[in-house]
């Protein structure tokens, strides 16, 4: 398979995915948001797998990462309708968070534009956690959560489909192999047999 097969193209965005699932771990942990922490964790160990099975042409781990693609992709669906606060969900609920932190997200207080408040004096956030959000925000931390997750769901699907194509030409190379007998020691048989039945036939002709 050449350089421009499906085979790298998939190399190529699963790195892409890496590097992206990376980024997002980054401003999670930042933000405190546990339940996207530990779904990008996932998330990155099954990228890593796939890429793995893609460079080492081993399609089962490639269904893997193909099966993990859909999850990953209704997982940020999920993670869009909640900062979008579609279907009766809201932003403000401490959903993904496991109720451990006060947080929403770091793109709250430290978004594109945003200036911070100081809190009134004599006020402070528990565990020190800033809690004010950012006021002036050029672009609103749902939006930018929303943008994350739909980057997500594009790469993903991407990848899901060069996955399912990449799997079918392994599986159609190894049946290939095996049906011009890759595996079968019987064609080596028959070749060599032929000859010596022939060698026999002609020391044994009558003068």
């Amino acid at each position: 398979m050449g350089c421009c097969s499906g085979r790298c193209t998939l190399i190529v965005l699963c790195t892409v995915q890496l590097v992206t699932a990376l980024e997002r771990q980054v401003f999670d942990f930042l933000g405190y948001q546990w339940a996207p922490i530990l779904a990008t964790f996932i998330h990155i160990v099954m990228v890593i797998l796939g890429l793995f099975g893609t460079i080492q042409y081993r399609p089962r781990y490639i269904v893997v990462y193909a099966v993990w693609a859909a999850i990953w992709v209704t997982w940020n669906v999920f993670i869009t309708c909640f900062y979008l606060e579609v279907g009766g969900l809201s932003k403000d609920s401490e959903l993904l968070t496991f109720n451990l932190s006060k947080h929403r997200s770091w793109w709250r207080e430290h978004g594109p534009g945003c200036q911070r408040e100081e809190p009134a004096a004599g006020w402070r956030p528990p565990d020190g956690q800033a809690l004010v959000p950012g006021v002036g925000c050029t672009l609103e931390h749902g939006y930018v959560e929303a943008l994350h997750s739909t980057l997500q769901i594009l790469v993903a699907l991407v990848g899901f489909v060069y996955a399912c194509y990449v799997v079918s030409v392994f599986t159609e190379e190894e049946d290939s192999f095996d049906f011009i007998g890759g595996f079968d020691p019987f064609p080596l048989y028959h070749v060599t047999e032929k000859p010596s039945s022939l060698l026999f036939k002609q020391v044994y002709l009558p003068a």
